[in-house]
């Protein structure tokens, strides 16, 4: 037994097995995720039943069953339930009951000892909402201008046609109010800024006045042609209407114009399921979000993640390998360098809202302040860069960031043999040209590893985020068509704080709970997909150079 000690088979057998261990707690908390999360776009059945109130009233309810979990009997009983059974446990079922803006409850917990003639009526409807969530209910007409145009068998297949058609002229909404009249009103402020500029040197003449009130009434024309489009656009997409039984018994109308889409659930084959399954996912992923981006999809969140960590790496990376090919290559050794050596790897374990505060302080109200009052001050008060936004946001990861690229630059730059810096002086390189042409192409590996590291830590941040640029919502994407087209200034949504915001601020933490873990999963794969990115570049440098190092 000694000697099996002394071999260090112990050791091994014990290093496996905690790698082990801990790639299933990896894949664990994958799949825990991805279940939980890639669930949330099937088509859930909705079920109808009878259930027995606590004053013994039987009422009808009508939903979804989310979820099945055991209760003590006396905890119900204690509630005022009127349960009957010996056993110390029942189970009870969350039930999304939908209908809001109705009944007041998204959500409610019934016993199942009070429930009876479940029961999935193939005529069941779910109703998605632009707002006030899920619509449940026994379809019973189409309407259009109040006058019934379908009911009975005729009613889907009529209220499809006339779904599509309302989806149709939301789409045509939405355009000319997100851009159309976007553009209008970008055109108006630039010509308020410009008027202003000329005030603030002097030189708004009469001529350059007349042509800017000139190309202002121009531009408030189209956005009175606009506006009445609009007006049109609206009474025509108001005109149809559905009307549903809901669970109470009540006939409720339901304007086509906030249906987003409507099918019937229990009715619906497996192919059917699938394909609506794929349309949602699809959505999930292009869409913007709505209802307290609780509905919706969140194309917004995915471009400001991937451009904040697009922007972050390009300024870390120069700064990280300047950092360390001077303190590598060209700083003599002393207490000096030991000292920022020191300081550098401390910085990597300060924690991040640290960063966040100074982020606020020098990069916002000192750095962008001041462009504001050079470059900008037509816009002022109205702050430019004297507000959060992506730049700064980039900035500030960059510096939490940095630590970790110039330690696995340096590392990288000391695996260098001082033999090959000697051959290339030897052969008339100058050092520089031997820094450029021979060690950094050998310690790109190193670099690109140091980029992961900070990849990977920058993308899941949040907490600095909340004080430098992300925001719940943002009306527009960092990047347009309106000159220059990248916008650093602006605010942007992240992923980290999407789920922030869903997950723990959300007035429907119920309905809002699979969209976190599916917003949770696409974090980690967006996350997967920018490493294996750089990854794969640093692969092939390693090929490229292979050999090289430890010469």
């Amino acid at each position: 037994m000694k000697d099996w000690f002394k071999e260090g088979t112990p050791w091994i057998w014990f290093t496996g097995g905690t790698v082990a261990i801990s790639l299933i707690l990896v894949f664990g908390v994958l799949w825990l995720t991805a279940f939980q999360g890639l669930g949330y776009f099937w088509p859930g059945s909705v079920a109808e039943f009878t259930f027995i109130e606590k004053d013994g009233k039987p009422i009808r309810v009508i939903g979804e069953i989310r979820e099945t979990e055991e209760v003590a009997t006396r905890r119900l009983i204690e509630s005022g339930f009127n349960i009957k059974t010996d056993a110390a446990f029942v189970s009870r079922s969350l039930v999304k009951l939908g209908n809001r803006d109705i009944t007041g409850v998204d959500f409610r917990w019934f016993p199942r000892p009070l429930v009876s003639d479940v029961a999935f009526p193939q005529d069941l409807v779910t109703v998605e909402r632009h707002e006030w969530g899920n619509f449940y209910g026994h379809l019973k007409q189409v309407k259009e201008n109040g006058q019934v145009v379908a009911e009975g068998a005729a009613a889907m297949p009529e209220l499809r046609r006339r779904v599509e058609r309302a989806n149709a002229l939301f789409r045509e909404i939405l355009r000319i109010e997100k851009h159309d009249i976007g553009k209008v009103n970008y055109h108006i402020e630039q010509l308020r800024l410009r008027e202003r500029k000329l005030q603030l040197n002097n030189a708004l003449t009469d001529a350059a006045k007349a042509q800017i009130e000139a190309e202002r009434t121009k531009r408030q024309g189209e956005f009175d042609a606009l506006t009445q489009r609009l007006a049109e656009l609206r009474k025509d997409i108001a005109r149809d209407a559905l009307a549903a039984e809901i669970m109470d018994g009540r006939v409720i109308e339901v304007p086509l114009a906030k249906v987003a889409e409507v099918y019937q659930a229990n009715a619906m084959s497996t192919p059917q399921k699938v394909a609506h399954y794929v349309r949602k996912f699809w959505e999930f992923l292009t869409d913007d979000p709505r209802e307290a981006n609780t509905e919706g999809g969140i194309f917004p969140a995915i471009f400001g993640t991937v451009m904040m960590v697009i922007l972050m790496s390009i300024v870390v990376t120069p700064l990280g390998v300047i950092a360390a090919v001077y303190m590598r290559e060209y700083a003599k050794p002393g207490p000096l360098i030991r000292s920022i050596r020191i300081s550098v790897n401390n910085l990597a374990g300060v924690p991040s809202i640290v960063y966040g505060v100074f982020g606020l302080g020098f990069f916002v109200y000192v750095l962008g302040h001041n462009i504001d009052h050079l470059f900008f001050p037509e816009a002022l008060p109205a702050p430019t860069f004297g507000s959060p936004g992506i730049l700064w946001a980039s900035l500030t990861l960059a510096i939490l960031t940095l630590p970790v690229v110039i330690v696995a630059t340096e590392e990288g730059l000391s695996r260098v043999p001082r033999s090959i810096r000697e051959g290339s002086l030897a052969l008339g390189a100058t050092k520089a040209e031997t820094l450029w042409r021979t060690v950094l192409p050998i310690a790109s590996p190193a670099m690109m590893t140091g980029l992961i590291l900070a990849v990977a830590r920058a993308a899941g941040e949040v907490a600095p985020l909340m004080l430098v640029g992300v925001v719940k919502l943002a009306p527009a994407l960092p990047v347009d068509g309106f000159f220059p087209f990248v916008h650093l200034e602006r605010k942007f949504m992240h992923l980290g704080f999407h789920i922030y915001d869903v997950g723990f601020q959300s007035p429907n933490v119920e309905a809002a709970r699979p969209l976190v873990y599916a917003t949770a999963l696409l974090l980690v794969v967006v996350i997967v997909v920018l490493n294996l990115a750089a990854i794969s570049l640093r692969n092939r440098l390693r090929e490229r150079y292979k050999g090289l190092e430890g010469v």
